[in-house]
């Protein structure tokens, strides 16, 4: 019966350490991913006031973008307007302090 017991014995005492090897390598995984939580979470923290100036910069790129598109539209107008060839004659008068032969300058007296 002692030989039993000891048999009996030896497991348990492999059974307690197998178990202590587990919860050491539980606790080391815990360990290594708490840490790696941690420099997750202060890279993030770091990137939030780079991500705001880049907001800003971008907001300022598109209103600058805005003001271009306008001021290309109102030279495209300009343009068209001006080398239209149907409207030639109006803008020669609008452009020349010359008036059209048939047309005379008129002189308001007072």
């Amino acid at each position: 019966m002692s030989r039993q017991r000891r048999s009996r014995r030896q497991p348990v005492a492999t059974a307690n350490s197998e178990h202590q090897w587990v919860a050491t390598e539980i606790t080391i995984k815990l360990a290594i991913n708490g840490i790696l939580s941690a420099v997750a979470m202060v890279s993030l923290f770091q990137l939030i006031p780079h991500q705001w100036s880049q907001k800003a910069q971008l907001k300022e790129i598109r209103v600058e973008v805005e003001e271009t598109e306008k001021r290309v539209s109102q030279l495209r107008d300009d343009f068209r307007h001006n080398f239209d060839p149907h409207k030639i004659d109006k803008v020669m008068e609008e452009q020349s302090p010359r008036l059209h032969p048939t047309q005379r300058k008129i002189f308001w007296l007072n």
